[in-house]
């Protein structure tokens, strides 16, 4: 059996167990070149090349274990965080398992605007968020807490409204919902134990975990771009080709001529090739990048 205490001297990540924000951890862990095998089902797992073991816990308990030092660190979701308001550091947002809390009503709900909510009954797993919405617009609802299937409770006569996580609103629209008002943004965080921040080996390990976690984060949704141009183009490519601070300029062999090279995100890459063209840009590569140290 796994011994959860800390004496082996090794980190304690603690990532959700299965759900929503599982597979985008794994993927960011192993980018970030921790070297690990993980099993669903299996408590932890040990990372063989970085003093550090991977446990696996629901994500409503991560708050708690990191909160408690049982963990040191954790990769959670900024809205049950948010829910759970521990007594914890958030590190860094990681940029990716983004989704929102909204309140629905049926589509035929008499309830049109924030204001007409007033006296209705609300079902929700985020009482703490919903609450502190309500507080924050002079609403007076009664909430129910509801442990999931939050969708039916409306057309069960349960209540009237619901407020709930949406990723891309189909499960709503399956239930004959629609949504009212976005009250919550949220995606997955590195959350740390305020103790395991301060003690010297912990803090030392934390520091160079974020390295690369940070590296990683920051290279996904870009791609990098190289490409030959005419001196006399380079201040007209460079309003097309920001970069991260600016592009870099190399003279070349030919005369009159230099390479470029940038990073772009991803969802402006299409138009950005055409503009570089356009602007007298040749030999474009574009390649992925796994990782971009700040």
């Amino acid at each position: 059996m796994y011994n959860l205490n800390k004496e082996n001297g090794r980190l304690k990540l603690a990532i959700q167990k299965s759900g929503r924000i599982t597979d985008g951890s794994i993927e960011l862990l192993n980018g970030s070149g921790f070297s690990f095998s993980y099993r669903d089902g299996v408590l932890y797992s040990p990372v063989n090349n970085f003093p550090m073991d991977i446990l696996s816990i629901r994500d409503d308990d991560i708050p708690r274990y990191v909160q408690e030092g049982v963990c040191d660190i954790g990769i959670v979701g900024s809205n049950v965080v948010e829910e759970k308001n521990p007594d914890i550091e958030i590190l860094v947002p990681l940029n990716f398992g983004r989704c929102r809390i909204s309140i629905c009503v049926p589509n035929d709900s008499d309830i049109k605007s924030v204001a007409d909510l007033s006296g209705s009954k609300i079902a929700t797993t985020y009482p703490a968020i919903l609450s502190k919405f309500l507080k924050s617009n002079k609403l007076s609802c009664e909430v129910t807490e509801i442990s999931g299937s939050t969708e039916l409770t409306p057309s069960i006569g349960v209540a009237d409204a619901i407020c709930e996580i949406i990723s891309s609103g189909s499960t709503i629209k399956f239930h004959g919902l629609k949504e009212l008002k976005r009250i919550f943004d949220s995606e997955a965080v590195l959350i740390g134990n305020k103790q395991s921040l301060q003690e010297d080996r912990s803090k030392e390990l934390i520091k160079r975990l974020l390295i690369r976690v940070e590296s990683r984060v920051l290279s996904r949704d870009k791609k990098y771009i190289a490409m030959n141009a005419p001196f006399d183009k380079v201040e007209e490519l460079k309003k097309i080709l920001p970069g991260i601070k600016s592009p870099t300029v190399i003279p070349l062999l030919e005369d009159g001529m230099v390479a470029m090279h940038s990073v772009v995100n991803e969802q402006d890459f299409w138009d950005v090739l055409e503009d570089l063209k356009n602007a007298g840009a040749s030999g474009i590569v574009v390649s992925s990048i796994d990782n971009i140290i700040p």
